[in-house]
C-alpha cells in the first residue's frame, strides 16, 4: 500500500533563560520592549508534522513517500530520513526560502517566547500530487497533514478530482480556519483524525453534528490522551483502543504525530483497524518517553515485548509477521 504523507518540514530551535521573563519586564515601557536573553544552551530538532509521521513510518518499514517543501538548507534533514526508510524524493526544495522553524526561549517558570517562521512551507501549495502518484506507480491514500493552508486546499481537491483515498489531518492549523474551509477538507474523508479539543471545535466551526460528521467520512480517529483512542464508522459500534503503561513521561511533543505513524501503518500491513490503533498506541508511548519527535529507537524485540504485555498474544503475533 502507497501512503503518500503531506505536511510540514521544520527544525525547532529550543533555548532556555535560567532567570524569569517577568522579572526583565518594565511596566511603564511595555510599548518599547528591547530584550535580549543571555541563554544557557540551544537544542536543535528535527520536526514538522509531515515529517515526524513520515520518520515514525520509516522506523515501522512501510516506506512513506513524505510531500512538502523545504529549503535548500535540508540535505542533512533529507539524509536523516533516508537513513530511516522515508521516500524524500516528492519534496519540493524552494529556490529562496530556509526549511520552516520555530525558534523558542523558555525561561525558569517555563515561561516561553517563540517565533515560527513559515519559510518553504508556503510553497507546499506549488506541489502536484499527480507527479507523485506518477513518479511511485499510484497512490492508496494521501494524509493531508498541518501545512501550508492552501496547500492543504489543493490537496484535498486533487485526491477528490482523481479519486485518491484521504486522511484529513488538520492538527495545528485548525485554530486559522473557518468553517468553510474546514468542510473542504473533511468531507469524503475515509480518515478524519483529531484530539478530542479538536474534534469540539470541528463541530463549533463547521456546524455540523458529531452524526452529521459520521456521515461524511468513512471513519472518524480520536485520540484521548492517556485514554488510548476512538474509532467511530457511521452505523457501527465505535472500537477504542487503551494506551500501553508508559516507563516514564518525558516529553509529549509528537506523541499524536507517532499514533497516525502507527495507525497509518497498520492500514499499510492491511491489518484491522483495532490493531492498527494498537499499534499507533505503542508508537505513541516511545515518543512521549523520549525527549524530541524523532529522537526514539524502534528496538523490535522491545517494541514487541510491551505491545503483548499492553495487548494480548494474538495481537502480538499478527503485528509481529508484519514488524519482522
Amino acid at each position: 500500500m502507497r501512503i503518500a504523507v503531506t505536511g510540514s518540514i521544520a527544525t525547532d530551535h529550543l533555548m532556555t533563560f535560567p532567570g524569569r521573563f517577568a522579572d526583565q519586564l518594565v511596566a511603564d515601557q511595555l510599548h518599547t520592549v528591547s530584550l535580549s536573553f543571555l541563554v544557557d544552551n540551544l537544542d536543535v530538532r528535527r520536526g514538522g508534522v509531515g515529517a515526524n509521521i513520515a520518520f515514525g513510518m520509516g522506523q515501522l518499514g512501510t516506506r512513506p513517500i513524505l510531500v512538502g517543501a523545504a529549503g535548500s538548507d535540508f540535505a542533512d534533514y533529507r539524509a536523516w530520513l533516508e537513513r530511516n526508510g522515508v521516500d524524500t524524493d516528492s519534496v519540493r526544495i524552494s529556490e529562496v526560502l530556509h526549511t520552516a522553524r520555530f525558534v523558542c526561549t523558555t525561561d525558569a517558570d517555563h515561561n516561553q517566547i517563540g517565533s515560527f517562521y513559515t519559510g518553504a512551507m508556503s510553497e507546499a501549495r506549488l506541489i502536484e500530487l499527480k507527479s507523485v502518484a506518477d513518479r511511485v506507480g499510484g497512490l492508496d491514500l494521501v494524509l493531508i497533514g498541518a501545512d501550508d493552508p492552501e496547500g492543504m486546499l489543493r490537496h484535498t481537491e486533487e485526491c477528490r478530482s482523481r479519486a485518491i483515498a484521504f486522511a484529513a489531518d488538520f492538527s495545528q492549523q485548525i485554530a486559522r480556519m473557518n468553517g468553510d474551509e474546514i468542510r473542504i477538507l473533511l468531507d469524503g474523508a475515509t480518515y478524519l483524525f483529531s484530539n478530542e479539543y479538536e474534534k469540539g471545535l470541528i463541530e463549533s466551526k463547521t456546524g455540523w453534528s458529531d452524526r452529521e460528521i459520521l456521515a461524511k467520512v468513512g471513519h472518524r480517529v480520536t485520540t484521548l490522551g492517556a485514554r488510548g483512542v476512538r474509532i467511530e464508522r457511521d452505523g457501527e459500534d465505535p472500537i477504542e483502543v487503551g494506551c500501553p503503561e508508559e516507563e516514564l513521561k518525558a516529553d509529549p511533543t509528537g506523541v499524536g504525530d507517532a499514533f497516525r505513524a502507527g495507525f497509518l501503518s497498520g492500514l499499510a500491513w492491511g491489518v484491522s483497524h483495532e490493531r492498527a490503533a494498537q499499534v499507533g498506541c505503542m508508537l505513541a508511548t516511545l515518543v512521549i518517553e523520549t525527549v524530541g519527535t524523532q529522537e526514539y529507537q524502534l528496538r523490535r524485540a522491545h517494541f514487541m515485548d510491551r505491545f503483548t504485555k499492553a495487548y494480548g498474544h494474538e495481537a502480538a503475533a499478527e503485528v509481529q509477521a508484519h514488524l519482522s
